[in-house]
């Protein structure tokens, strides 16, 4: 019961939250300079005043600023989050196109950077004066500090023109499209370019943090006692040290996985990956309010997921933390 009321408290937080971020999203997107009709206007070789300001009552843009707020929330509590200007279809049916994408790219980036960058600090943090923990603590800082849009440009070139063994642009192939199980290993290698630049940036970090916090871990009283009692070395690291030093892995994980959306926006542009991150960036320049105010909503939901699913996979790991003592 413990566990359900901080869940509940959690889920109450979140739903306050998300009404703040409804309204912040709609205020800064409104109140930023330029014009959705004029931007339509262009994309149709220009219009008359007339079509112009029907266009305007269409979309409820000749109402005060107020009004369309309140007409907006009231329509998002009803599950509608408007029609596309740009692409004239639902927000909610486009973004049920592109979500999966992203996800695919997205978790199978984290999964990477998680379980490569937590293997590497655990290897380098028995020796860290090794040859192999100074190797780590390089790719860490190399990692870290490259823009990822300069990691996917020297990916895109490095196998796209210098070794062309995989695809650089899309999802699938679309010249030769592939059914079936063909069609989920074409994906699958369509997805390593853009995995490998989003996960570079992340691996770098966790590699880094797991280090140390296993070298502070290994050097505990219990970890000693385990050791005394001689259990094997295997044991040892990946039953008793790994399972305390994962706790500042898992914080990290839930609160970066905001930077790993934004990191995302840059990846599927470069690649031209058709996920969310690649709609915002189209509805961006075409003044695509109610897609990119859905986009950044959604956003806003998996950053909040993220971060609840984080703070009860704390007791998954270590049952001596109470979620409902917090």
């Amino acid at each position: 019961m413990t566990l359900l009321t901080h869940l509940f408290g959690k889920l109450a937080n979140a739903a306050a939250l998300l009404l703040a971020v409804l309204v912040l999203n709609f205020c800064l997107i409104h109140l930023a300079p330029g014009d959705p009709v004029q931007v339509i206007a262009g994309e149709m070789g220009g219009a008359s005043a007339e079509v112009i300001a029907e266009l305007r009552a269409k979309y409820g843009l000749d109402q005060s600023l107020l009004t369309q707020l309140f007409t907006y929330l009231g329509k998002v509590l009803h599950g509608d989050f408007g029609y596309s200007y740009y692409f004239n279809q639902p927000v909610l049916q486009l973004i049920g196109q592109r979500l999966p994408a992203s996800l695919y790219l997205a978790l199978s980036s984290l999964f990477a950077a998680v379980a490569i960058g937590t293997l590497l600090g655990v290897i380098s943090a028995r020796r860290p004066n090794g040859l192999l923990s100074h190797g780590v603590t390089v790719l860490s800082l190399a990692g870290y500090a490259a823009p990822v849009f300069w990691t996917g440009l020297m990916l895109l070139l490095l196998f796209g023109s210098v070794w062309p063994v995989l695809p650089v642009s899309g999802m699938a192939d679309v010249v030769n499209p592939k059914f079936g199980f063909a069609y989920v290993a074409d994906v699958l290698t369509h997805l390593v370019l853009p995995s490998l630049t989003l996960a570079l940036v992340f691996l770098a970090q966790y590699s880094r943090l797991a280090r140390v916090n296993m070298i502070d871990v290994l050097s505990a009283d219990y970890v000693r006692t385990a050791r005394a009692k001689g259990l094997p070395e295997s044991v040892v690291i990946f039953k008793h040290a790994l399972r305390n030093a994962l706790i500042p892995i898992v914080t990290v994980v839930g609160l970066q996985f905001g930077n790993l959306f934004a990191g995302a926006v840059l990846v599927e542009t470069v690649f031209s990956w058709p996920g969310m991150g690649r709609l915002v960036f189209d509805s961006i320049l075409r003044r695509d309010y109610p897609t990119l105010m859905a986009v950044l909503f959604f956003s806003a939901v998996m950053v909040i997921a993220a971060n609840i699913i984080t703070d009860l996979v704390y007791r998954l790991i270590d049952p001596r933390i109470r979620a409902g003592a917090r």
